[in-house]
């Protein structure tokens, strides 16, 4: 039996894999993951089960894994429910005192307590909290300014409750993930007054790496990564790249707050960015324990 299994493809592959994750493993160790979770990603429950199983192995080996996850999806299903209307400005939702409140029912309530409960499904201990949690978030308010087409006045453009963070105060995740627990972030944060406001899930968990050191920062999307003219995809980014893929238009929309917010944490101390695939099953750990990766990684 014992032959048999040793000449079997499928278990020396098993066994290939292993080995293939051992230095990464190695090198990982005690390092500080922060991964974002897209409101996308989260709508097929195979793909949450995976995640959840790749965010408990990381914590079994001995990362740290912190999930900052969106809900935009859901909080426009909410809204339209409600018969609200929702406004974008640049990617982000203009936010009233309405708005706001329906964007923190349904972050800090439905969503971060169900990947809690996915969590614990798949065999780990997670800890549910938003920004305001032990004011470890503080914020402040997001301005913006664009140019009438018509006229090219400068306006600037008041977007409500919206924020972005002004300082991290890393305690209260130092002492869930040191109880061996797993912080699940919903990205509200508060300001001096008291002010709650809604923060883009990108910029909060590129906010919290920095604050962290986290090794790597990871943004779960709904593309493949960054992708060049002809389509294929971009493994590997610095600032310098970034800058000239935007100068020739390779990266538009919605990418580009992403690279900026990958940008931010390196400068802020994070040794690497990844934007990857969040409906490839376990895309995550494919990029980690594996050469040949599977998104984009931004470093410097």
């Amino acid at each position: 039996m014992n032959t048999l299994a040793a000449h079997d493809p499928a278990l020396l592959a098993k066994a290939e894999t292993l080995t293939e994750a051992l230095p990464y493993i190695q090198r990982y160790a005690g390092q500080t993951f922060v991964v974002k979770y897209g409101g996308h990603a989260m709508g097929d429950p195979a793909l949450a089960h995976d995640f959840a199983e790749d965010v408990v192995l990381l914590k079994t080996i001995g990362i740290n894994p912190i999930v900052v996850h969106g809900g935009g999806p859901q909080i426009g299903a909410m809204l339209k429910k409600l018969g609200v209307e929702s406004r974008f400005v640049d990617g982000l939702r203009v936010t009233d005192a309405e708005t706001a409140r329906v964007a923190e029912m349904v972050l800090s309530g439905a969503i971060n307590k169900e990947i809690v409960r996915w969590i614990a499904g798949a065999g780990g201990k997670a800890v549910g909290i938003s920004g305001k949690d032990g004011g470890f978030v503080r914020a402040q308010k997001v301005t913006r300014t664009t140019r009438d087409p018509d006229s090219q006045i400068e306006m600037h453009i008041d977007l409500g409750f919206v924020g972005e963070p002004a300082a991290i105060d890393r305690m209260v995740l130092d002492t869930i993930s040191g109880a061996g627990m797993i912080p699940v972030v919903a990205p509200i944060g508060v300001d001096d007054a008291g002010q709650t406001y809604n923060i883009n899930a990108d910029t909060m968990a590129g906010a919290i790496a920095s604050a962290m050191g986290a090794k790597r920062l990871f943004l779960l999307t709904d593309v493949a990564g960054v992708l060049g003219k002809d389509g294929a995809l971009l493994t590997d980014l610095d600032p310098a790249k970034i800058a000239a893929l935007k100068a020739d238009g390779t990266a538009q929309g919605g990418m580009i707050p992403k690279l900026d917010t990958c940008i931010a944490a390196i400068e802020g101390g994070v040794e690497g960015a990844v934007i990857l695939d969040g409906r490839v099953p376990h895309a995550m750990l494919l990029e980690i324990f594996t050469a040949r990766g599977a998104g984009t990684l931004v470093h410097k």
